[in-house]
């Protein structure tokens, strides 16, 4: 039996390939200032939750199902009389992965899911924040193969965030970038 401990296989990657091309590209002069993933944020509002409240347990349930970690239900934070909804309601559900559960579901939203949406032709470099961050909406939850397609009701979509270190735009592109996610080829 071996005493190794599993890294997932984007963390090697990013240690042993990212982190070297991106000092190269950007002139760093500690492997310290290389900017890196710290979380994934994966958040789905419910439509229809102020009237079933079991929309809101199917969305954590499936959200749980993606990741391997549990979901939380997000509440709504006021009162809103036209769309009948009281402080404190389930509203939607969300999920934060860091480490090697974060590096495994982005290992498995660039090789498999990304590439079973329809006529994918990669994913827009728009969606920068200015400060690191990337977010990237996804339309259909059936394109992540752990979703049963015949015990789904309502297809739904959820937005996906990348929170980086990277203190610019650029920086969080080359990273995401030569982590292996899908650009559009786009000519600067």
């Amino acid at each position: 039996m071996s005493t190794e401990k599993y890294t997932p296989r984007l963390a090697d990657k990013y240690k042993n390939e990212v982190v070297p091309a991106l000092m190269k590209k950007f002139a760093y002069k500690s492997v310290m200032q290389a900017p890196k993933l710290t979380k994934v944020c994966i958040n789905r509002g419910v439509n229809g939750a102020v009237a079933d409240k079991k929309l809101v347990d199917v969305a954590i349930e499936e959200l749980t199902t993606i990741t391997g970690q549990k979901a939380v239900a997000t509440m709504s934070k006021k009162d809103i009389s036209n769309f009948k909804l009281r402080k404190n309601m389930p509203i939607g559900a969300r999920v934060t992965l860091r480490g090697g559960t974060m590096y495994e579901f982005l290992d498995r939203l660039v090789s498999v899911s990304l590439p079973r949406v329809r006529d994918f032709k990669g994913i827009s470099d728009k969606s920068f924040d200015g400060r690191g961050n990337y977010t990237l909406g996804v339309t259909e939850q059936i394109i992540f193969p752990e979703i049963d397609i015949d015990k789904v009701n309502k297809i739904t979509g959820f937005d996906i965030t990348f929170v980086t270190t990277a203190n610019t735009n650029e920086e969080a592109f080359e990273l995401l970038k030569e982590l292996g996610m899908p650009f559009k080829n786009v000519k600067k």
